[in-house]
């Protein structure tokens, strides 16, 4: 059975309201204020306690990749353990303290003690000179090497002398951690809702997503879809890429996705176009989004450039409020949890159910006779137009639905293509699926 011949549950209204919920800003916010202390990277324990707090809402399965596992032209790489990270002054005060905030350690920093000049302990910290009183977010996944981050001011304010330093971690043969949520519906065709676990203390980018993502998949458990709706957590990159290798028969079920980040700023929403960029979902979310910032697929970002990957192509987009890396608190401790707000949360949410409400509802049609033009006037379609004053505009909307009734474009479609009411392309629907020349999908 597919996607479009299955019976609606809830339509409408009804979806919405059985989705939403008057407090939902409140709560994803909430969720969010619960993982942001959280160190979490592409693996180790604060992936794991993620999910496990995420799970509270959500039934998420937790799946586990060994270490050296081959995925695509990548391999899962060793588990990174973080126990603790300093840097002391010969007082033994603490200047330096992992423990006050993750960022502090470069990410996926290999394990160092030592006592190291001030000009040698400063090849190996990193600050953000343009934005002196922020800590900024590094990483090292696959280049291993020792590091801290820490403000401009804070460094400037070192006098010289001996520090001593000190990265307690690990890196060993583990696992890469992803979650997953599978929401049945009457087709196995899937829509794809995917956000990246990795990043630690980042508000914005992506304890958001996470958490929105979460309710979402808990709300969904709710209702009968026409679809089935897949929700992934994972590690950015190499966890999509993982979950791909993994999961090639269930890629191709896929025929609408969005990547979610940086959900919970002020800012407008803004969307980035699918690989192909007049895909299904892209029309829905231009429709949904109205006034948002619109921007075309480049092959870099978030993971929507994983799944658009030209060996499987996948309408995926990336919904944002302000797209990543144009806002001065992008990786880095401005985006804390006063970055974000509940309301802008609970707008972000809305959109993203709107979007599912205009999948599940939306009609298209198939053209029964689609080589050639078919022969109106034997059929008394142009006595049914009349000769009235709005008989071109009848006309060209017939002739608009017929050569857009492909089985991909639905009848907002339509309308919006052909500049016309949607009543007035409902109508002619109606008009030619009666004459036998349209078949609803």
């Amino acid at each position: 059975m597919s996607a479009d011949s299955a019976a609606q549950s809830v339509t409408g209204a009804s979806l919405k309201a059985a989705l939403d919920s008057p407090g939902i800003g409140d709560a994803i916010y909430r969720l969010a204020t619960e993982i942001y202390p959280i160190c979490r990277s592409i693996t180790g324990e604060g992936v794991r306690e993620t999910l496990r707090a995420l799970s509270k809402h959500a039934p998420i399965v937790q799946h586990e990749v060994a270490t050296g596992t081959p995925v695509l032209d990548w391999t899962v790489p060793k588990e990174w353990v973080i126990r603790d990270a300093w840097i002391k002054k010969a007082t033994g005060a603490r200047i330096v303290d992992f423990q006050k905030h993750n960022l502090h350690v470069l990410n996926y920093s290999t394990p160092i003690r030592a006592t190291l000049p001030l000009a040698e302990l400063k090849k190996n910290i990193f600050t953000l000179p343009e934005q002196p009183d922020l800590i900024p977010y590094r990483t090292s996944y696959y280049n291993e090497r020792w590091g801290f981050c820490m403000s401009q001011n804070a460094l400037d304010a070192l006098p010289d002398g001996d520090y001593e330093v000190c990265v307690d971690s690990e890196l060993k043969d583990g696992s890469l951690t992803y979650g997953e949520i599978v929401h049945r519906g009457a087709s196995d065709e899937e829509v794809l809702f995917s956000v990246h676990t990795c990043h630690p203390s980042l508000a914005n980018d992506n304890c958001s997503g996470m958490a929105l993502l979460a309710l979402l998949a808990g709300a969904m458990a709710k209702v009968k879809t026409r679809y089935t709706y897949r929700f992934l957590f994972a590690p950015g990159t190499i966890g999509a890429i993982t979950w791909l290798a993994r999961n090639g028969e269930a890629a191709k079920r896929i025929k609408h996705g969005l990547v979610m980040s940086c959900v919970g700023d002020r800012g407008g929403f803004t969307y980035k176009r699918t690989r192909r960029g007049n895909a299904r979902i892209d029309r829905v979310m231009t429709r949904v989004l109205n006034d948002a910032k619109i921007i075309d697929f480049f092959p870099y970002g978030y993971d929507e450039r994983q799944y658009a990957s030209p060996g499987f192509d996948l309408d995926v987009g990336l919904f944002q409020r302000t797209q990543f890396a144009t806002f001065p608190e992008y990786h880095t401790s401005g985006d804390n949890l006063d970055f974000i707000t509940p309301d802008a949360l609970a707008g972000s949410y809305r959109a993203v159910i709107s979007a599912i409400d205009a999948l599940e509802n939306e009609r298209r049609y198939l053209n029964t006779v689609p080589h050639g033009e078919p022969q109106l006037g034997r059929r008394g379609l142009y006595a049914a137009i009349g000769g009235d004053k709005d008989s071109y505009a009848k006309s060209m909307a017939m002739l608009w639905v017929l050569n857009l009734s492909d089985g991909d474009h639905s009848l907002e479609d339509i309308a919006e293509r052909a500049g016309a009411e949607l009543s007035v392309i409902e109508a002619t629907a109606v008009l030619l699926e009666d004459a036998g020349l349209l078949r609803l999908l």
